[in-house]
C-alpha cells in the first residue's frame, strides 16, 4: 500500500504532540522518506512516520512468562529459532517521540474501569499483547481471574481481571460488527442490525476492529434494508456495515465518557513482489523489517478510505490506531509455521511477543494524551 493512497482522505488519524526531540537511533534500519503533503500543524507530527530501530530492551516481556497469549500466537513455544525480531522499537521521524510504555501507570489509569476489544482475530492479537503487557507490569505477584485455560480459542466473551486494580479487559469476537443470525433461509449477515451492541455499552474502553473476514463468505445471503441477496461487493458490504457500526456509537456512545479506537489495517505479507521479492516468495523465513518507505509496493487497500470516511462523519471521537505503514515495513513479524500447527502458513497473524505490542504504545500514547488527532 503506498503512503500516498494511505493518507488520501483527511479524517481523524492520531499524532504525536511533540514536547522535546527525539534522540537519534543508533542502530536505525533506514529513515523514512519525506512524504508529499501538507506539514501538520506547528507542534505536533505523525508517529505513523518513522523506521523500526533496534533496541536491547525489548521485547517488553517474556512470552513464556504470560499466561495469555495461545497458541497460534505462541511463536517462541512453537519453535521460532530466530529472535531478532523480538529486539525492534519503532521509533517516528524527528521531531516526534512516544512514551516508554508504563503497565502500572495504565492499570492506575483503568483502576475500576473496564476495556473492551471487539472485532476479529487481528484484535485479538492487540488483546492478548496487551495482557502480557501489563501482566508483566504487575508482576511478580499479579492476581488475575482467567476463566478459559491458556491457549483455548475465545469463547463469545473472553475475560481477565487484574485483582489488585479492580481493571477488566475482555474480548468480544465480531469479526463483521453488524449481526449474522441464523434463520430459516440460512445464515444472514445484517448490514443494517447491531443488537449484539448491547454485551459492549458496559465497556469503559473500546478497541474496535474489521474487515478480513468481510472478504470470507461465512453467511448463506446478505440482508441489506429489505433486501437478501446471495452477495454483493464486499467493499460496499463493508462500508454499509461500517456506517451501521458508526450510528450505534453515535446514538449510544456520543454523551458517555466511553474512549472509543479503531485498529487500522494490518496487512498480510503473502506476495513477496510487493516488498521486492521473486514472485511466490510469502513472509516464510523473513528475519528482518523493510528498511524504507520504497521498499513496498503493495496496492492501497480500500477498507483504509472507508474507515477513514466513516471516522470523519461521526459525532462520537473516535481515535484511528494508525498501524498500517509501520505494520507494512514488519514482513519478518508473523507467525508463519510457528503457530502450532504444522501445516499452516501465516502470514496474516503476528507473533506475541511481536509487533502487536507497538500497537499497543500508540494506544498507551493516546490514553496519557501524547497521541491526538489532526
Amino acid at each position: 500500500m503506498k503512503r500516498r493512497d494511505v493518507r488520501s482522505a483527511a479524517v481523524l488519524v492520531l499524532a504525536v504532540l511533540v514536547a522535546a526531540p527525539c534522540a537519534a537511533a543508533a542502530n536505525t534500519i533506514a529513515p523514512k522518506q519525506q512524504r508529499q503533503e501538507a506539514a501538520p500543524a506547528a507542534g505536533s507530527c505523525d508517529a505513523s512516520t518513522g523506521s523500526w530501530v533496534v533496541d536491547e530492551s525489548y521485547p517488553l516481556y517474556d512470552s513464556s512468562r504470560c499466561p495469555f497469549v495461545r497458541r497460534d500466537f505462541d511463536c517462541r513455544r512453537f519453535g521460532r529459532p530466530d529472535t531478532a525480531y523480538l529486539n525492534y522499537r519503532w521509533q517516528p521521524s524527528p521531531p516526534c517521540s512516544l512514551p516508554r510504555f508504563d503497565g502500572v501507570a495504565l492499570l492506575r489509569m483503568w483502576r475500576g474501569k473496564t476495556v473492551a476489544f471487539v472485532g476479529d482475530s487481528l484484535v485479538v492479537n492487540q488483546y492478548e499483547s496487551l495482557l502480557c503487557m501489563l501482566h508483566a507490569a504487575a508482576a511478580p505477584g499479579a492476581r488475575t481471574t482467567v476463566p478459559r485455560p491458556s491457549g483455548e480459542a475465545a469463547g463469545p466473551s473472553s475475560t481477565v481481571r487484574f485483582e489488585d486494580y479492580g481493571v477488566t479487559l475482555m474480548y468480544y469476537p465480531s469479526p463483521y460488527l453488524v449481526d449474522v443470525v441464523n434463520e430459516k433461509a440460512g445464515r444472514i449477515l445484517k448490514l443494517d442490525s447491531m443488537d449484539q451492541g448491547r454485551n459492549w455499552l458496559r465497556a469503559d474502553v473500546l478497541v474496535i476492529g474489521s474487515w478480513r473476514w468481510w472478504w470470507l463468505k461465512s453467511w448463506d445471503y446478505i440482508q441489506d434494508g429489505n433486501t437478501l441477496v446471495k452477495d454483493m461487493d464486499r467493499t460496499e458490504a463493508f462500508a454499509k456495515g461500517m456506517q451501521t457500526w458508526a450510528r450505534w456509537v453515535d446514538a449510544n456512545l456520543v454523551h458517555t465518557d466511553t474512549t472509543v479506537f479503531f485498529q487500522g489495517f494490518s496487512p498480510s505479507h503473502r506476495k513477496g513482489e510487493e516488498w521486492g521479492a521473486p514472485r511466490g516468495k510469502t513472509c516464510v523465513g523473513e528475519t528482518q523489517p523493510l528498511n524504507n518507505t520504497a521498499a513496498y509496493h503493495g496496492e492501497p487497500n480500500p477498507q483504509d478510505a472507508v474507515v477513514r470516511r466513516v471516522l470523519a462523519g461521526m459525532a462520537k471521537p473516535v481515535h484511528l490506531l494508525d498501524i498500517t505503514f509501520m505494520s507494512q515495513l514488519r514482513k519478518d513479524g508473523h507467525t508463519t509455521r510457528y503457530n502450532g500447527d504444522s501445516h499452516g502458513t501465516d502470514c496474516t497473524h503476528w507473533c506475541v511477543a511481536g509487533v502487536p505490542d507497538t500497537w499497543n504504545v500508540f494506544l498507551y500514547a493516546a490514553l496519557v494524551g501524547q497521541l491526538s488527532q489532526y
